[in-house]
């Protein structure tokens, strides 16, 4: 017999499947929006990422009453990738060593998720204080052992390095050696010259 203490079967038998259902749209609306705004970044619609998912536009907004809510969400996916991938290059022995091979993930990481090159081009974006935080304390760190330029400031870092990612973005660049090259640069620029 069925009380509230003990739901009986069918209870659980309705009630789980909803929720696996739900979990498992919201892992897709999640997938479809990496794939559409890291190709195309910002301007992709809730309709599209719903297209994409295969699910109602509805279904989306049950997770993310707003898109900046899945804009916020889907960069910090991509913030979490890049703290990963840059991990390595804060532990560097060498400051300067760390600083090359953080730029390097940085534009790499760029080459692939036009979001967020594109909230990291963003001068008002609050979104790129993450991201550049530890850049930055990288950088100090280089300039410290004499390899960086003396005057090379924060706001240096994020003017080379910012301009460069939102030119790239406008130019539609998707060529990671295009995008390394322009690192390359950055990092040159910022070098000390003896």
């Amino acid at each position: 017999m069925n009380s509230p203490e003990n739901p009986g079967p069918a209870r659980h038998a309705t009630a789980s499947p909803g929720r696996a259902d739900a979990r498992r749209n919201h892992e897709r609306v999640i997938t479809a929006a990496i794939d559409l705004f890291r190709e195309h970044g910002a301007l992709v619609t809730i309709p599209q990422v719903a297209a994409k998912a295969q699910v109602g536009k509805a279904t989306v907004y049950r997770s993310f009453p707003t898109k900046e809510d899945l804009l916020e969400s889907i960069t910090q996916l991509g913030l979490d990738e890049l703290a990963r991938r840059t991990a390595k290059a804060r532990r560097e022995a060498d400051p300067y060593e760390g600083f090359r091979v953080y730029v390097f993930e940085l534009f790499d990481v760029l080459a692939h998720d036009r979001l967020l090159a594109e909230r990291l081009a963003d001068a008002v974006s609050q979104t790129a204080l993450p991201l550049l935080e530890p850049l930055i304390e990288v950088m100090e760190n280089a300039r410290a052992t004499g390899k960086l330029r003396a005057d090379a400031t924060p706001r240096d870092v994020r003017v080379l390095l910012c301009g460069a990612a939102l030119q790239l973005v406008r130019f539609g660049e998707r060529d990671p050696a295009v995008w390394h090259r322009y690192g390359d640069m950055v990092l040159q620029a910022l070098c000390h010259r003896p």
